[in-house]
């Protein structure tokens, strides 16, 4: 079956249990992002969450575990959140390690307005899914991390499809124009800087922007968002 790409649930299990990139699509012409672009994606998140030995950080939308495993070494403890049981289930089963490490089933909007202990977080992730929020989504998780995470200082949202340079992705000549809005798009939503600042803006957050060095295979169309708080 061709699952859509954001079905990151029934189409991984297409896959080899062990092939940790295919089942969250960081792959090139369906071969799996080479290590040399892994550590570099590594190296973005520890600079942009200035990541070190006494922060506790929520990575959400972790699919499965993988790249959050990368961290393990860089952070105190780590919590991964996902909405997908299966890739939730690789995650505990590959890369979970307790007491530190864990790894929980939850989407994104539901776990901001219901964890009980928000508190216990101090930095926040969420790489390459953020575009697959709805924009009523995207918004409430921005302000709720906001409202009731008061510890977190810095959230980093990864590999974000810049719309002003969509055209560097849609080479084919085909209309695009009508995907760009929609979350269940290939690459989900697209949005300018401008687009993610007065989003940011709106729920509490001053916005930096980062872009990855021009060896980075995504670099041509994607930026890094850093997040903190106003003041």
């Amino acid at each position: 079956m061709n699952h859509p790409k954001h079905d990151y649930d029934e189409y991984p299990k297409t896959l080899a249990k062990d092939d940790f990139w295919g089942q969250v699509r960081r792959t090139v012409n369906g071969k799996p992002v080479p290590e040399t672009q892994i550590r570099l994606i590594i190296e973005a998140i520890i600079a942009g969450l200035a990541l070190g030995a006494e922060d506790d950080c929520l990575d959400i939308a972790c699919g499965n575990g993988y790249l959050s495993s990368y961290l393990f070494p860089h952070c105190r403890s780590l919590f991964g959140i996902d909405a997908s049981s299966y890739l939730i289930e690789i995650a505990r089963r590959y890369f979970a390690n307790p007491p530190r490490f864990h790894f929980a089933l939850d989407d994104a909007a539901h776990f901001v307005r219901t964890e009980p202990t928000p508190d216990r977080f101090n930095k926040v992730l969420c790489y390459g899914s953020f575009s697959y929020f709805s924009d009523a989504d995207a918004l409430d998780t921005l302000r709720l991390l906001h409202r009731r995470f008061a510890s977190v200082s810095r959230i980093m949202i990864g590999n974000l499809p810049d719309r002003d340079l969509a055209q560097n992705f849609y080479t084919t000549g085909q209309d695009f124009l009508a995907d760009l809005d929609n979350h269940e798009s290939q690459i989900g939503i697209w949005r300018s800087v401008a687009q993610f600042e007065a989003l940011a803006a709106s729920a509490g957050w001053a916005l930096e922007v980062t872009r990855m060095p021009a060896s980075f295979y995504a670099a041509h169309y994607r930026f890094d968002a850093i997040l903190r708080r106003k003041g």
